[in-house]
């Protein structure tokens, strides 16, 4: 299963913007927000393969995506209602841990450059600490 995480667009629509990798052009499971996410997440981890995210999951992140540094500092520290794609990364990397999970290929979609950059460098660090804390075989 590829599991693709955006609020609005389908993985075709990021094929024809961005012709960067045909695996846009097959078949995925679409997820809006982050509860969908954690529920498919939960319901079908062994079954993914790929996990596909966009940053901005509502409109009131778009007001953010183009901002400068400071504002987009402050957006994280804020309580915004809605929750964004690099939560949802937080998210899947506590399930991970807690799960002594692999993670999935993972690629990022998002036209969000500083949100892009910020779920990269998440997924970097996360992938940097496994290097050196290996899942243990526990059979």
């Amino acid at each position: 299963m590829k599991l693709f995480l955006d609020d609005e667009r389908s993985p075709a629509d990021v094929y024809n913007y961005s012709r960067s990798d045909q695996i846009y052009l097959e078949e995925w499971t679409i997820v809006r927000n982050y509860d969908e996410f954690v529920s498919v997440i939960q319901n079908h981890f062994d079954e993914i393969t790929v996990i596909s995210y966009d940053h901005d999951l509502a409109d009131e992140h778009y007001n953010y995506a183009n901002a400068d540094t400071e504002t987009i500092c402050n957006f994280y520290e804020s309580d915004h209602k809605e929750k964004t794609g690099f939560e949802c990364a937080q998210w899947l990397i506590d399930f991970l841990l807690d799960n002594d999970k692999e993670l999935p290929r993972t690629l990022i979609h998002t036209r969000n450059i500083c949100g892009g950059q910020n779920i990269c460098g998440l997924f970097l660090s996360f992938v940097n600490f496994r290097k050196k804390n290996p899942i243990e075989n526990k059979q």
